[in-house]
């Protein structure tokens, strides 16, 4: 009889097949047995443990920008100087007749002037750029050509008129010259930190006082219903700081969010479910006017401050400060 291979397969795999349910019944019993009467069937109902829950709360970076640049460092002073000076070697030679005509008292003014500072720049100090020494251009160690309160004296000075005849002889009275306002304001001066006219290169975010001894934070509130981060980040500065701001909140995203845990949780009133802690998202806005007012603000704010990154770090817990420091701005 001829070999059939997949007829001998077939009886090998049925014999396999038969050999496991003969073993089975022979010596295991089924593993599936009916439980005693009166016992009681195991509860595949969920645990009636606490669901963990996280309070959600909307919180605004309420902010006034920079007002002035910031101050320069030492090296870039003495770039700017430099790069003025090699202007002055590089641009044409002043036409002073095109300007003033002679003998007039302007033109008496002008050889005045360039008699003392060399050069018809009136910011870079005392230089001739077409002298043998023009290319000695550097700003020397220790000098203050490239302060820029130095340049606005300069500025200043070279805009008084003195010594000048009128048509008729007679001398005409120095001209006064409004100086700019000082970069250092009278808050800087008095360490006032509830104004706003102070730290003018710097960005300045609202921060408020929860309670008498309480600790210092972002203005914040619970969401409530469906309110959404933009609409809650308008009410909640309305609620804190009065009416007397015009401010103007940024978008509906927000910057950036912070989880504070409580160190035990809390039962939720009335509710199946327990506190783990807070969840705060912070919603950027802007203050273009006004100021800050807490006298009838309805989330038990007792003071507040305008301070910049670095007090502000000053100002909050470590545990706070490690939370936002990154979606601050350092300027």
């Amino acid at each position: 009889m001829p070999h059939n291979p997949e007829l001998t397969c077939r009886l090998s795999l049925q014999q396999q097949r038969l050999a496991s349910a003969a073993a089975v019944s022979a010596g295991h019993p089924s593993p599936i047995e009916p439980p005693p009467s009166g016992a009681a069937l195991p509860s595949n109902t969920p645990s009636a443990s606490l669901r963990t829950a996280y309070r959600v709360k909307a919180s605004v970076l309420l902010s006034r920008p920079p007002l002035i640049t910031r101050d320069l460092t030492p090296f870039e002073k003495s770039y700017f100087l430099y790069q003025r000076r090699l202007n002055e070697r590089l641009a044409m030679p002043f036409s002073r007749y095109f300007y003033y005509q002679k003998g007039t008292p302007g033109d008496v003014e002008w050889k005045r002037k360039i008699k003392e500072r060399l050069t018809p720049a009136r910011d870079i100090g005392v230089y001739n750029a077409y002298a043998k020494e023009g290319w000695n251009d550097e700003v020397l160690v220790g000098a203050n050509e490239s302060e820029p309160d130095a340049q606005v004296d300069a500025l200043l000075k070279d805009a008084e008129v003195e010594g000048l005849t009128g048509e008729e002889g007679q001398e005409v009275k120095k001209q006064e010259v409004e100086k700019p306002m000082p970069r250092i304001t009278e808050a800087d001066r008095i360490g006032d930190t509830k104004s706003l006219d102070r730290n003018l290169q710097r960005t300045l975010y609202l921060v408020v006082r929860e309670g008498k001894e309480g600790k210092w934070w972002f203005p914040n509130d619970v969401l409530v219903g469906k309110e959404s981060l933009h609409t809650a980040a308008e009410r909640i500065i309305v609620q804190a700081g009065g009416l007397n701001m015009n401010t103007w909140v940024i978008g509906n995203i927000p910057l950036g969010h912070y989880i504070y845990n409580f160190g035990t949780a809390m039962e939720a009133q009335g509710q199946s479910e327990e506190l783990r802690g807070e969840k705060f998202f912070f919603m950027k806005g802007r203050i273009m006017a006004g100021q800050a007012n807490l006298a009838d603000n309805k989330l038990g704010l007792t003071d507040f401050q305008w301070l910049a990154k670095d007090e502000i770090q000053k100002t909050l817990t470590p545990r706070d400060w490690n939370g936002v420091k990154n979606i601050l701005s350092e300027r």
